[in-house]
């Protein structure tokens, strides 16, 4: 079968991870085309891209191609089967990301994508052009990176009511939180240290304050709970204000502290804040891991746990829907 054409849009940590994992010519696929925010490259017709060279231009330059080809005109123009848009988050418009996927999908392309701003902010625009143009519209990267949460829910766990749903959704937060219990560090040295890691942005407040939980929060709640809310819907307390004398006194009797996303769809209440609980419960994960316990009619409780961020982690998932649509449209 000939193999499914990419356009790659977003060249950094995550772009990386897909273009690895995608030089593996078993999984049916090629990239026959590229864009960072600056610049993008265009495979000659009939032939594809050689990322190594490609990185190496980015690497040596600051951009991928040249000015002709940006991200805006390689969407509306190349010849792709399939969009991967794994650039870098906006979660106030979701822009150039929103655009470029709607583009994409309007020309009857499918689109793969771990951006969250894009789908918390319009899921059920994207969706319907989606259906409109019959292409599809895959984003199981955008919550707990590796971890196969939207799959477990579309699929394994389909026809379950879902009761209540609670999650460790920020690695950020998650490992600050160890680093405070384990070593009795202050909330400062714990995020200084998740900085010298690369585990913490060069600004982090999105993640201390419970905004990317809060997204992520959004995303399953619109695309699997069937539920129509806003970020602004979500409750927010961060851990910023943590102390490790706090922990101290949880952990005299068996418990600790995470930040804790929760759903509950009957009450329509989702909240992220930091809350107490045993360090028996699944939930306590350690360092970066993800953790989601889904609270289901048939099946009761599930925990799924993994890795939530990182570059072939997030791979991982954007792979995984890239081959679930390859099954889907049979290459077409």
């Amino acid at each position: 079968m000939t193999p499914m054409r990419i356009a790659l849009l977003g060249l950094g940590s995550v772009g990386k991870g897909v273009a690895k994992v995608l030089a593996n010519p078993e999984y049916g696929f090629v990239i026959t085309a590229a864009a960072d925010s600056k610049s993008g490259v265009v495979a000659p017709a009939g032939t594809t891209l050689d990322m190594c060279e490609v990185f190496a231009r980015k690497n040596a330059t600051g951009r991928c191609g040249d000015s002709a080809w940006s991200a805006e005109r390689i969407v509306r123009e190349a010849e792709y089967d399939i969009l991967v848009e794994v650039s870098p988050t906006n979660a106030q418009t979701g822009e150039p990301a929103l655009s470029n996927i709607r583009a994409a999908l309007m020309r009857g392309k499918h689109v793969v994508t771990s951006n969250k701003g894009p789908i918390s902010i319009a899921y059920p625009e994207l969706s319907a052009t989606a259906k409109e143009h019959n292409a599809g519209l895959m984003f199981e990267g955008t919550v707990a990176g590796a971890v196969p949460i939207m799959n477990g829910l579309r699929c394994g766990l389909a026809g379950n009511r879902v009761n209540a749903l609670f999650g460790v959704l920020n690695g950020t937060c998650n490992y600050i939180l160890t680093r405070m219990e384990e070593e009795g560090l202050t909330y400062q040295q714990a995020l200084a240290e998740a900085s010298d890691l690369g585990y913490a942005e060069a600004d982090p407040s999105a993640d201390v304050n419970g905004t990317d939980a809060a997204i992520k929060l959004v995303i399953l709640a619109n695309t699997m709970l069937g539920m129509n809310v806003k970020l602004d819907d979500v409750i927010r307390v961060g851990i910023d204000g943590m102390t490790a004398d706090a922990l101290m006194m949880a952990a005299k009797t068996g418990h600790t502290i995470r930040l804790i996303a929760s759903i509950h769809p009957e009450k329509r209440l989702l909240e992220v804040s930091p809350r107490l609980i045993h360090k028996e419960h699944p939930l306590v994960v350690d360092g970066t891991l993800n953790a989601v316990t889904v609270d289901t009619e048939l099946a009761g409780p599930i925990t799924f746990i993994g890795r939530g961020a990182g570059s072939v982690e997030t791979a991982s998932a954007v792979l995984a829907d890239l081959l679930a649509l390859k099954e889907r449209y049979d290459g077409k």
